[in-house]
């Protein structure tokens, strides 16, 4: 992917009639990084950059629309396996544990994610990691998109990610996913207790020729499974998960009273906030001046 972006800057450049030097002065970087990056060579080109030549070379859209390709070519071997595999799925199984899968988060959501990545570097890398991951999404805009079957642990909505508008909006998202007739979402409830998935994320595909792979994810690891006995462990493991869940409507029901929750919880004031508008509350009643009265006449009740 990298060499394909390189010839189309290239080939954008040529048409343009830009010399190297002069690619380079438009997008504030020297003439030998457009070399580098003609050349599929040294690193590979930021979103700030691939932004700048898009608009240098008057590209519409094409260099930013490939960037995230290249990004992946930073990804481990297991790691871009697995994205090439999900971009061919037919269906797509995940069951998550702490957070909504990528492929249903919001760009809000997606942002307070991944900028709790201890190892993020700056701004502009989170900037983008949220465009791939963004990118990623549109799969399940296209006409072939994959038949997807979504678990989330209880924990994934009980847990705030960002604001609690930002949860809000999540969680309405996950309402409007279900609404597609290729997409259903289930809750496995924390009353159903342990099971063999716990501590990270599961993810099955179904690729057209009929086979499969699994994919199982922590905080800070990832694992790539495709030899069919051990699949087939995960999809059993899996269809346990399933059936402790609960069903997609009653799954659908807790989304929105979870959503609901929030929205209350939105609107409460603060303790201190609380406290000064029961001190207004009480001026306003007479009840301190009454109370205030009440002393003063016990305190000078007449002698019998």
């Amino acid at each position: 992917m990298a060499a394909l972006f390189g010839a189309r800057v290239r080939r954008l450049r040529t048409a343009a009639g830009l010399t190297q030097a002069e690619l380079g002065a438009r997008t504030h970087v020297v003439s030998t990084r457009i070399t580098q990056i003609e050349r599929a060579s040294g690193a590979k080109p930021t979103l700030e950059l691939a932004r700048a030549l898009d608009a240098a070379l008057d590209a519409d859209n094409l260099l930013v629309e490939l960037w995230p390709y290249v990004y992946r070519e930073a990804f481990p071997d297991w790691s871009r396996a697995f994205m090439a595999y999900s971009e061919r799925a037919l269906s797509i199984r995940q069951y998550a544990a702490h957070v909504v899968p990528g492929l249903l988060q919001t760009e809000q959501y997606a942002r307070a994610v991944l900028s709790l990545d201890a190892l993020l570097a700056d701004e502009d890398q989170l900037e983008e990691r949220v465009v791939a991951r963004l990118g990623r999404q549109e799969r399940l805009r296209s006409p072939d998109r994959p038949e997807l079957w979504v678990i989330l642990d209880e924990a994934v909505l009980r847990r705030p990610i960002g604001s609690l508008a930002v949860m809000r909006e999540q969680l309405g998202e996950l309402l409007n996913a279900a609404a597609n007739r290729r997409t259903t979402v289930q809750v496995l409830p924390f009353d159903q207790g342990g099971h063999e998935a716990m501590g990270g994320s599961l993810t099955l595909l179904t690729l057209p020729d009929g086979s499969e792979a699994a994919y199982t994810e922590g905080s800070d690891y990832g694992r790539l499974i495709e030899e069919p006995t051990n699949v087939g462990r995960y999809t059993v493991i899996y269809d346990r998960l399933r059936a402790a869940a609960l069903p997609p409507l009653m799954s659908l029901d807790m989304i929105r009273s979870v959503m609901e929750g929030n929205h209350r919880g939105a609107n409460v004031p603060s303790r201190s906030e609380r406290r000064r508008l029961a001190q207004e509350q009480l001026q306003q009643s007479g009840w301190g001046r009454l109370r205030g009265g009440r002393g003063r006449a016990q305190g000078h009740r007449p002698r019998s």
